[in-house]
């Protein structure tokens, strides 16, 4: 039998040339066309160039809490979008490996640890976590939302504007306090819990080497319309909301919640130490009571009375 020919065999090779293929059409938009490959490179260029903020701040507590100072604790949970809580954490010295475990299983990059000593004393740490640094606050004056009912009100989520006084720029500790306090206060854009707006005002002033803390609404006066009248931002004020706290800087660090001393304020004076000098003043009085009596009957006893004539007449 004769073998048939295979197809292939009896078609002539045919060469396909690549410079017939027609070219991709160029893209257009509403300012006109775009060459594919300058939006390729800018795509990829842009893409390098953004930075996006994924701040989040842990806030937790200590165990044996007062109710004040946990009720400062969610004011502060309320005003930060950005933050996670957690459960209490006993206050102890490995604090700082549990905080930085909880935040690094929480996904966060910052720390607000409240810490209370004698159910009296409330101490702030702000911590970067996990290479630092950090810093140890003193709380006090502390004015709760709550306990204020000031008339200042603000929507939820919205973020804040940080403003700061001209002392934050003096000396270095400062300027260290004043880019912790922006990473951490400082709502990231475009955060899912947040609100692309800002309606309210963080205020941080430095008097008598203590950062005093305020939260302010910005009131704009509005027509029956609900829009602004003209040069109504000339009219623009400020309503405060609250919490009020007052904090005292001890001691800054070099790590996560310990590690070397960067600062150490020599103005401070322990808790402690002022209610010890109380006693002492306390214990001055009784025993100048103590002095008196006795200088009373010895002068009693140097100087007797005379014995009266008219004594057994009745």
């Amino acid at each position: 039998m004769v073998k048939k020919r295979k197809h292939s065999e009896t078609l002539p090779a045919v060469s396909v040339k690549k410079d017939d293929v027609a070219p991709e059409r160029s893209k257009r938009t509403l300012t006109g066309w775009k060459d594919k490959e300058v939006t390729t490179k800018s795509e990829s260029d842009s893409d390098h160039a953004v930075f996006r903020n994924k701040e989040k701040v842990l806030v937790t507590c200590s165990r044996r809490i007062n109710f004040r100072y946990r009720h400062l604790m969610l004011n502060m949970v309320s005003l930060l979008p950005h933050c996670k809580k957690d459960n209490k954490v006993e206050s102890r010295s490995t604090k700082g490996a549990t905080l930085n475990e909880l935040v690094e299983l929480k996904g966060c990059s910052s720390s607000l640890f409240f810490e209370c000593r004698k159910h009296k004393d409330l101490y702030l740490w702000m911590a970067k976590c996990p290479s630092g640094p950090s810093v140890k606050f003193l709380v006090n004056a502390v004015h709760t939302m709550e306990e204020l009912k000031l008339t200042g009100n603000h929507l939820k989520g919205s973020r804040p504007i940080l403003t700061f006084s001209s002392n934050f720029d003096k000396d270095a500790h400062w300027k260290l306090l004043k880019e912790i306090i922006v990473q951490i206060f400082g709502t990231p854009k475009e955060h899912r819990h947040s609100k692309p707006y800002h309606d309210h005002v963080f205020v941080f002033s430095i008097v008598d080497d203590h950062i005093w803390f305020r939260n302010y609404q910005i009131a704009v006066p509005h027509n029956e319309s609900d829009k602004v009248a003209r040069g109504g931002l000339d009219k623009m004020t400020l309503i405060e909301v609250g919490p009020r706290f007052c904090l005292n800087p001890i001691k800054i660090f070099g790590g996560s919640f310990g590690g070397p001393t960067l600062y150490e304020n020599p103005l401070y004076v322990s808790p402690n130490q002022i209610r010890a000098l109380e006693k002492k003043q306390k214990a001055g009085k009784y025993s100048k009571k103590v002095k008196a009596k006795t200088r009373r009957k010895m002068h009693e006893l140097s100087n007797p009375l005379e014995p009266d004539e008219f004594a057994d007449m009745w």
